[in-house]
């Protein structure tokens, strides 16, 4: 058998853990190759987080065109051009593209064009080259799930939406968490009119419960058609619409159907199983805390191993592994504090413990929230109101967790992380100085705790 290259670190999947680890390897001066069947930059840069904020961003001038009579200006009825967004967005993330491969090229790290399969424990074959690792990782992601019932059939994932010309007029969204809350909300903000379903009782499952209860209350009030607890029982197709039984005997047509149910690792045709790597039950890699699977030298990162599906902790994992494989530097990854934003309109984000996990671990706890209407609303009809939340541990005044409904919030969130990973507490908060006018202003503004809840 030939070998046409052995690298120092070979590398599966140009997403962003793939990259990041090799351009972090590659400019130690380790030698290393990576394989990559599509773009380069993987599902962030061109099917999730960048696309998607993109069509989010979109989807909010028509509330703000509405907001501006408010404020003295006539503004003209506007109409969207959704096949000039797309191309305007696919122009952005070749752009990326072309970024991200300048990045690798300048670290000195070889690109291989086409699907990688293992051949054995240290070989991979790509497009008829065969390549060998001194050291290997697995940075391949994860897929949109699509379940196998005849509805499917019909149906679209998140994915396809980014490929898509025109807007469906009356669409389905079967899924409650990030995903599904996301392109309801940006669906519907765009002009489509959206129902979104899903099994369990409330939206965002592991966020904390006012959390989920203002943006479930928000959507409706904007007219998204929610229902919980419900499923898709019966598909009939009629001409170029769907015609659908859900679970709670409601009947209605749409022109689509989009299932957000989860994501799958990207395994399957890998040829793990000549390689030896040992997966779980639904074929994520089994890893250790440094990233290392039942093999010393065979590694993973990201989506592929379902730990956190995140684009940060992947990219957090991939520098670990770097600084544990190449600077002697055994690195572990803290998943203690990880930020989260769900980029509905308006938008969702949270760091650290719930109220509910809290509670659950046996901590008393001091709850501060507050909720009202923001100054830039005044001069509008809106009645969207914020909700701010910290919950406190009452022994040693730690602040535990930080959660936010309203505009901005991902932004505000950012900054209460360094804080909560410095350990602030509560006092500190009290005696910090406030930025007025501002939403952010209230974080350190909330004095009283909200009465306990009876037992």
């Amino acid at each position: 058998m030939k070998v046409h290259q052995t690298y120092d670190l070979l590398v599966l999947g140009g997403g962003s853990g793939g990259v990041a680890a090799a351009r972090r390897a590659g400019a130690l001066g380790v030698r290393v190759g990576l394989c990559e069947e599509r773009q380069v930059g993987g599902t962030c840069v061109h099917r999730g987080c960048i696309p998607k904020k993109l069509l989010v961003q979109a989807s909010r001038f028509p509330g703000l065109l509405e907001m501006a009579g408010g404020h003295g200006w006539e503004v003209p009825p506007a109409r969207l051009d959704f096949s000039r967004l797309q191309q305007a967005i696919r122009t952005e993330l070749q752009r990326l593209e072309g970024i991200y491969l300048g990045m690798l090229e300048r670290a000195g790290v070889d690109l291989h064009r086409g699907h990688a399969r293992f051949l054995d424990a240290h070989t991979v074959e790509v497009e008829g080259v065969r390549l060998q690792g001194r050291k290997i990782l697995i940075a391949t992601g994860a897929r949109p799930f699509l379940p196998e019932i005849p509805a499917a059939r019909a149906a679209c994932v998140s994915d396809d939406i980014f490929e898509r010309e025109t807007l469906p007029r009356r669409i389905l969204v079967v899924g409650s968490g990030y995903i599904g809350s996301e392109f309801a909300s940006l669906l519907h903000a765009l002009g489509c009119e959206v129902t979104l379903v899903f099994r369990s009782q409330h939206l965002l499952p592991g966020f904390d419960g006012d959390l989920r209860q203002d943006l479930t209350e928000s959507m409706r009030t904007r007219g998204i058609r929610i229902l919980p607890g419900t499923r898709l029982e019966d598909y009939r197709p009629e001409s170029e619409m769907a015609c659908l039984t859900l679970s709670d005997g409601s009947q209605l047509q749409v022109d689509l159907i989009l299932f957000a149910t989860g994501r799958v690792p990207n395994t399957l045709e890998l040829g793990l199983e000549k390689a030896g790597v040992q997966v779980n039950q639904t074929g994520g890699i089994v890893v250790d805390e440094f990233s290392c699977t039942n093999l010393p030298h065979i590694f993973a990162v990201g989506d592929v191993t379902q730990r956190v599906q995140l684009t940060p902790v992947a990219i957090a994992e991939a520098r670990a592994l770097v600084e544990t494989l190449f600077r002697g530097n055994p690195t572990p990854v803290r998943y203690e504090l990880i930020p989260k934003a769900v980029f509905t309109t308006p938008e969702v984000a949270s760091v650290g413990l719930t109220e509910e996990e809290a509670r659950a671990q046996g901590r008393q706890v001091r709850i501060f929230r507050t909720r009202f209407r923001p100054l830039k609303f005044s001069l509008t009809s809106c009645r969207e109101r914020v909700m701010m939340k910290l919950v406190v541990d009452a022994g040693d005044d730690r602040v535990l967790g930080a959660h936010m409904f309203g505009d901005d919030a991902p932004e505000i969130i950012q900054a209460l992380t360094v804080a909560l990973e410095a350990g602030v507490t509560k006092a500190v908060l009290d005696r910090t100085m406030p930025v007025h006018p501002t939403s952010a202003e209230e974080f350190v503004l909330m004095r009283e705790p909200v009465a306990e809840p009876n037992p």
